[in-house]
């Protein structure tokens, strides 16, 4: 039962990873930091597989890309670190897990807490991902720019289509996930039937 369940972890893990890949690439070009639709998957990686799992779907897909996979906007490698907006992949990671947390620690969760682990998704998201932008702009990007430019191009550009995006993915999570949860129940209770089932015939 425990080896089902790793495995069903690591294949919820993997879809995720895959589907942070292709919202890479799901994008609308801006001068400095391009809008994905990257952040609607991490919002339901941490509303859905929860803070470990959720964490763990944005760390592969770091890793991969990390690795030579040009599953980032731009290409991959490890030299990606470099890109300035690198912080905002570090900042997904952290993202979903602070999701995931909030959500777990309310035993049935409703839309409301949906949008406020998201927005709070969002929040860490920025936290991380323009301080970065900032320190790579203006130090090994030799591309001086003053907190201000550095808050129009990684922040105010960008903020109130993410904030729209944690309120509608928000609500489509609510729906998302009772189902999930009962299915995920149905799966365990018909392989504890099973295993007892078994432990009867022998």
């Amino acid at each position: 039962m425990k080896r089902t369940n790793s495995i069903n972890s690591m294949a919820l893990i993997a879809v995720f990873a895959s589907l942070t890949a292709i919202g890479a690439f799901i994008k609308i070009t801006l001068p400095v930091v391009p809008f994905t639709l990257q952040i609607v998957i991490v919002f339901l990686a941490g509303t859905l597989l929860g803070s470990s799992r959720g964490l763990q779907s944005q760390l592969v897909y770091l890793f991969v890309g990390l690795a030579g996979l040009p599953v980032f906007t731009k290409g991959g490698g490890i030299t990606y670190l470099l890109q300035p907006t690198f912080g905002y992949l570090i900042g997904f990671a952290a993202a979903a897990y602070v999701i995931g947390f909030i959500i777990e620690r309310v035993p049935v969760p409703n839309r409301k807490h949906f949008i406020v682990a998201n927005l709070a998704g969002t929040a860490v998201t920025y936290a991380i991902g323009v301080p970065y932008l900032y320190v790579a702009l203006n130090s090994w990007m030799d591309t001086p720019a003053n907190a201000m430019h550095v808050l129009v191009a990684g922040f105010f550009s960008t903020i109130v289509i993410d904030i729209a995006l944690a309120v509608g993915t928000g609500l489509l999570a609510a729906r998302l996930y009772p189902i999930l949860k009962k299915f995920i129940h149905t799966k365990r209770g018909a392989r504890h039937e099973l295993e007892n089932t078994r432990t009867r015939s022998h």
